[in-house]
C-alpha cells in the first residue's frame, strides 16, 4: 500500500473543511516544519536562505508548504546544513 493511500490523520468528523491526511502527506508536513525551522534559526527569509545554499526559492516554498518533498541528496545537504550552516554555505562559496 503507497504512502499517498495511508491515512495518517483523519479527518475531523465535525468539520466539514477538514480532510484525511496521508502518511506521505505527513511526511511532507513535517519536513516542511524542519527546513521552515532551520531557516528561522538562521535568520533567514526564503530568497536569502536559497541564495546562501543555492537551493532554489521555488523548491524552499514548495518544501514548506508540505507540497513537495524534497529528494535524498537534498535531505542530506539539508541535514548539513542543519549541522554546519556557515561551513556549508563557505563551502557551496568556493565550488
Amino acid at each position: 500500500m503507497k504512502k499517498e493511500t495511508i491515512v495518517a490523520l483523519p479527518a475531523d468528523s465535525n468539520d466539514p473543511e477538514d480532510f484525511d491526511v496521508s502518511a506521505a502527506g505527513l511526511e511532507r508536513a513535517r519536513m516542511g516544519r524542519r527546513i521552515r525551522m532551520l531557516r528561522n534559526r538562521l535568520k533567514l527569509s526564503q530568497p536569502e536562505f536559497a541564495a546562501r545554499y543555492g537551493i532554489p526559492v521555488a523548491n524552499i516554498r514548495q518544501y514548506e508548504i508540505g507540497r513537495t518533498m524534497p529528494p535524498p541528496a537534498v535531505r542530506s545537504y539539508l541535514s548539513v546544513i542543519e549541522a554546519e550552516p556557515e561551513r556549508a554555505a563557505a563551502a557551496l562559496a568556493h565550488a
